[in-house]
């Protein structure tokens, strides 16, 4: 008996070790090339080129104002941040609504709309491209901030949905009889009872999606060909200096940091939303 205890022990202890070197590996791949990425934004061009792993000799803060002003990173932050945030807000109430009545309602054509919902979220964007294209042209939307928004709600919806639904379905029932009972409407009892029960997995969702449209890159080059309209995504994969061809690495890296920093600092404050509730809740 006590072998066989000795031999759990030791084979739990290898897994245990096994598991904490491998993260360890692993957060050595991520950590270091942000580090690396915020080192070389400090430094200019020459050293850069010169001793790409070195630390800087001085730190060169006016690169991240060089981003900022010069490379016109400022105003494609801002582009970015009414784009994405409108997208997440509008795709979190749209795909809220549409999770709840599918998950506590029965209609006819209930799991139609389920299933055409999971199609589309397997749906690869690319295919949609063209037609997209003619279609934001069509409505005059076409390389404006609104075409690209209508674009980002769009395809955030069917996994909003999908994420919120098992969410919506497991809440007691009895909490939705209490408040029809109390007078609520229907409109009354999603905002003020049964969404605020489901707010750990809208936290969820809210930061993936957050962080997928913040990276999204395919989309904006297509459908978003003026420059005043560009987003972060575009700036970067054009960042260049108005000398030719001539880049200033200096500035391009602070780009990227100030590129990467907001979703960052979003995981990094709902670290704790996004890990407790991603596991929450069965799926139809």
């Amino acid at each position: 008996m006590s072998h066989r205890r000795t031999q759990t022990t030791r084979g739990d202890t290898f897994i245990a070790t096994l598991s904490h070197v491998l993260l360890t590996i692993w957060t050595i791949v991520v950590i270091a090339p942000f580090l690396w990425t915020i080192l070389s934004s400090l430094k200019t061009t020459k050293e850069i080129l010169s001793n790409p792993f070195g630390l800087p000799g001085q730190l060169h803060w006016e690169n991240y104002a060089n981003a900022w002003n010069g490379a016109g990173i400022g105003r494609f932050f801002f582009n970015t941040v009414v784009v994405v945030g409108c997208s997440v807000l509008l795709v979190m109430v749209l795909g809220a609504m549409l999770a709840y009545v599918l998950a506590r309602f029965k209609f006819l054509g209930n799991k139609l709309i389920y299933n055409i919902m999971l199609i589309a979220m397997m749906f690869p964007i690319f295919l949609a491209i063209v037609p997209l294209f003619f279609i934001l042209q069509n409505m005059k939307l076409l390389n404006t901030l609104p075409g690209l928004i209508v674009v980002y709600v769009t395809f955030a919806l069917p996994f909003t949905m999908f994420f919120l639904y098992s969410f919506f379905r497991q809440l007691p029932h009895d909490i939705y009889e209490a408040a029809t009972v109390d007078g609520a409407g229907e409109w009354r009892t999603f905002f003020s009872v049964m969404l605020p029960m489901a707010s750990p997995g809208m936290a969820s969702v809210a930061i993936m999606n957050f962080v997928g449209l913040w990276n999204q890159y395919l989309l904006p080059v297509v459908l978003n060909s003026k420059k005043e309209n560009n987003v972060l995504s575009q700036a970067m994969a054009g960042f260049a200096s108005k000398a030719g061809y001539a880049v200033d690495f200096g500035s391009l890296f602070a780009a990227a940091v100030i590129t990467v920093l907001p979703v960052f600092a979003v995981y990094v404050l709902f670290q704790r939303q996004l890990q407790g509730s991603v596991t929450q809740g069965t799926f139809r």
